[in-house]
C-alpha cells in the first residue's frame, strides 16, 4: 500500500498529482496528529475558564454573531450548523473534486489552528482511503466565509447526514455509518466551523483544472506542431534567436519546444513557396508562451491556498490566543480562476484558427480535406463546432471576481464569488479539450495529403491517433470521431517533467 503522510510539508502540484493517480493512502504524521490534539486541548481548556463570547465558538454565526449560546448547547450549535448551511443546487460535483476537497480539508486542519478532534480528521481519512465520496453541488457557495454550502455537504456523512457514493452506488450517510460499523461524530465547539469555513471547493476545482490545464498546454504545442507540419508551415518563427529578444519564459519553452517537436521533419525542412504563415501558426510561441506564462501565476496562488489555514476564527495555541479574521475570503482564487479561464480560453481561439486554415483549400491541400468536395462536405463542419465552442467559452470568460452580493444581512458585504469562478474553468477546460480534440482530427487528415516525411515524433503521434481514428475518404458521422479524439486526449499520458517542467 503506498501512502502520503500529512504533514507541514509544503503540498505541490507533483505531490497532488502522485497522490491522485497513484492512488495513495492518507495517514496523518506524528506531527499533524500532534498539532491537532494540542490546538484541540488548548480550546477544550479555555472554554471551561473563558466566559466571554468568541465567535463561533461560543455565539452565533455571520450576522448572528453577537449572539451568544451556552455550553450545553455548543454541540447542537456546531450540528445545525453543518445541518442549516447545507444549500447546495445545481449538479453534483465530480467525484474526483470530490476527493481532493477531502484532501485540502485534512491538510488545512492538521496544521493545529482550527480546533478540530483527532476523531473527526481521522473519519475524514477514513471517507478519502476508502472512496466514501459526499454527494456535494456545484451551486451555493459566494466564496466568501469559505464555501459553506458546497463544505457542509462535505460534512454531513460525518454526523450520519447527506448521501454519499460508495462502490459507485448512493447511499445515505446513515447508511454509511451502518455498513462500517461507525458511530457518528459528536461535533466539539468550532468543529463545525473548521469544517465549513475554507477554499477547499473553489482549490480543488482549481488544481485538477489547473494539472488539466498544463495538459492541454502541452498537447496545444504538439497539436499545433501537426497542424504546422500540416499546412507547409516555416519554421523560422521557432528560431531561438527572435525569442531570446523578447524573453518570457513561456515564449522561450513554446519555440524551443516546437524546435524539438520538428526535429528530423522533412516537411519543415523543404522549399516554401510562401513568405509567411498566418499569426495562428506564425505566433505559437508568443500566444501559447503567454497561456504558459499565467499557469505559472496561478500554480502559484493555487499552491499558497492549499498549504494555508482558511477557517476562522484561528486558534493560536503558544500564544494563548483566538483571532477571527477573513482567511476564508476566495479572492485571491477568484482572480486566478478567472485570469486562468482566460488565459485556457486563447490556447481555443488560435486552435480553432488553425482548424480553419487547413479546411480553407490553401497550400495544396484538398477543400474541406476530402477527395470529392462538394459531394463530400469533408471537414467542413466541425470548424463550425470548433468556432461554437470557442465562442461560447469567451462568454465563460465574463469575470466572476468582479461580482459581489451583500448576505448575511449586511455583515458580509463583499463577496468573492470565487466558486463560480471554479465552476466555469472546468466548463472552459472541457471546452478547450474538444477544440483541441477536433484540430487534431483536422491536423492528421491533412498531414495524410502530404508526400514527405514529418518528424518521427509527429509520426509516432499521429500513429496513435490512427489507431483510434481512420482516415476520412468520404463523409461519415464526424461526431464519433470528435467524442474518440475527445478520449484520446484525456488519456493521453504525459511526463510530469514535461506538465509542470
Amino acid at each position: 500500500m503506498k501512502l502520503h503522510h500529512i504533514n507541514s510539508n509544503r503540498l505541490e502540484l507533483e505531490t497532488i498529482y502522485d497522490v491522485i493517480f497513484t492512488n495513495k493512502q492518507l495517514i496523518l504524521s506524528e506531527e499533524a496528529i500532534l498539532k491537532v490534539e494540542k490546538c484541540r486541548a488548548y480550546l477544550d481548556a479555555k472554554m471551561k475558564t473563558h466566559s466571554a463570547p468568541i465567535y463561533g465558538i461560543n455565539t452565533g454565526f455571520g450576522s448572528l454573531c453577537n449572539v451568544k449560546i451556552g455550553e450545553d448547547h455548543l454541540q447542537q450549535l456546531q450540528e445545525n450548523l453543518v445541518k442549516s448551511h447545507a444549500c447546495g443546487t445545481g449538479e453534483e460535483v465530480p467525484k474526483e473534486i470530490v476527493k481532493l476537497m477531502l484532501l485540502l480539508k485534512i491538510q488545512s486542519i492538521s496544521y493545529g489552528h482550527s480546533g478540530a478532534q483527532l476523531a473527526t480528521v481521522n473519519r475524514l481519512i477514513d471517507f478519502y482511503n476508502n472512496d466514501l465520496l459526499p454527494v456535494i453541488y456545484t451551486q451555493g457557495s459566494l466564496g466568501a466565509s469559505g464555501d459553506l454550502a458546497p463544505l457542509a455537504h462535505l460534512a454531513l456523512p460525518l454526523i450520519g447526514l447527506g448521501e454519499v457514493y460508495v462502490d459507485g452506488a448512493k447511499i445515505s450517510g446513515a447508511e454509511m455509518l451502518e455498513k462500517f460499523g461507525w458511530e457518528k461524530i459528536n461535533l466539539k465547539s468550532k468543529e463545525g466551523l473548521a469544517l465549513l469555513n475554507g477554499t477547499q471547493f473553489m482549490s480543488a476545482y482549481g488544481i485538477i483544472n489547473l494539472i488539466k490545464s498544463y495538459k492541454l498546454s502541452y498537447l496545444a504545442d504538439l497539436i499545433g506542431t501537426v497542424s504546422l507540419e500540416a499546412f507547409d508551415g516555416r519554421v523560422e518563427p521557432f528560431n531561438e534567436l527572435i525569442h531570446l529578444i523578447r524573453p518570457h519564459n513561456g515564449q522561450l519553452k513554446t519555440a524551443k519546444r516546437i524546435t524539438e517537436f520538428l526535429a528530423g521533419s522533412e516537411l519543415i525542412k523543404q522549399d516554401k513557396v510562401h513568405v509567411q504563415d498566418p499569426y495562428s501558426f506564425r505566433c505559437m510561441p508568443q500566444v501559447h508562451g503567454a497561456t504558459k506564462d499565467t499557469l505559472d501565476f496561478v500554480a502559484k496562488t493555487l499552491l499558497t491556498e492549499i498549504n494555508s489555514v482558511t477557517d476562522n476564527p484561528n486558534i493560536f495555541v503558544e500564544e494563548d490566543t483566538i483571532i477571527s479574521g477573513g482567511n476564508f475570503h476566495g479572492q485571491p482564487l477568484a482572480l486566478a480562476l478567472d485570469y486562468l479561464a482566460i488565459a485556457m480560453a486563447e490556447l481555443g481561439s488560435i486552435s480553432e484558427r488553425r482548424t480553419y486554415q487547413l479546411i480553407s483549400g490553401e497550400r495544396g491541400l484538398p477543400s474541406f480535406l476530402v477527395a470529392n468536395p462538394g459531394l463530400n462536405s469533408g471537414f467542413m463542419i466541425p470548424q463550425y463546432t470548433a468556432a461554437s465552442i470557442v465562442s461560447q467559452t469567451k462568454q465563460y470568460c465574463t469575470p466572476s471576481s468582479i461580482d459581489s452580493i451583500v448576505s448575511s444581512n449586511g455583515q458580509e458585504d463583499h463577496v468573492s464569488m470565487g466558486a463560480n469562478a471554479a465552476t466555469k474553468i472546468k466548463r472552459v477546460v472541457d471546452n478547450i479539450t474538444t477544440v483541441l480534440a477536433i484540430e487534431l482530427l483536422n491536423a492528421s487528415q491533412a498531414l495524410h495529403f502530404r508526400d514527405l516525411k514529418t518528424s518521427d515524433l509527429i509520426q509516432s503521434f499521429v500513429n496513435s491517433f490512427r489507431q483510434e481514428v481512420s482516415i476520412v475518404e468520404e463523409d461519415r458521422v464526424l461526431h464519433n470521431d470528435i467524442k474518440t479524439s475527445e478520449s484520446f486526449i484525456d488519456n493521453l499520458t504525459v511526463e510530469v517533467g514535461e506538465l509542470f517542467g
